[in-house]
């Protein structure tokens, strides 16, 4: 599910991939559902392709929005993130993901991270499994 959700530097909010075209790719906004162009000199990333920096390995997106969902019970994050001071980012993040990298991961990833999940919850887009090609059974 993630692989089809984008992000794209300079636009608020994400965009779930509903076609593709010769240069560009149409996106559908999972704010408030309106289709628009994205070209390839935006800079459009997959949520499926990022990861959080940890003391170990990087963790998939995935895991640690999971995580989130488990650790609120499917609900939404309550806290405003826009006024949360680095302190709780960093103590909330360590509560879904306690071996994150404190060099590496930055306040404002962690604002884009709930941001994000908040937004995927209130559009349906709750499925953090990866699926796996060779699943047909």
């Amino acid at each position: 599910m993630l692989k089809t959700i984008l992000s794209i530097a300079g636009k608020p909010g994400l965009y779930k991939l509903v076609s593709q075209g010769k240069n560009m790719l149409i996106v559908e906004s999972l704010i408030d559902g309106r289709r628009s162009p994205a070209y390839g000199n935006d800079k459009i990333v997959s949520l499926g392709d990022i990861s959080m920096f940890t003391n170990a390995d990087d963790v998939p997106l995935r895991q640690v929005l999971k995580n989130i969902f488990e650790k609120e019970q499917g609900a939404e994050v309550t806290f405003d993130v826009k006024k949360a001071k680095t302190p709780e980012l960093f103590a909330y993040l360590e509560q879904v993901l306690p071996d994150f990298d404190r060099d590496r991961v930055h306040p404002n990833d962690v604002r884009k991270l709930i941001s994000w999940y908040n937004l995927l919850l209130k559009s349906g887009n709750t499925d953090f499994e990866e699926k796996t090609e060779d699943s047909q059974d």
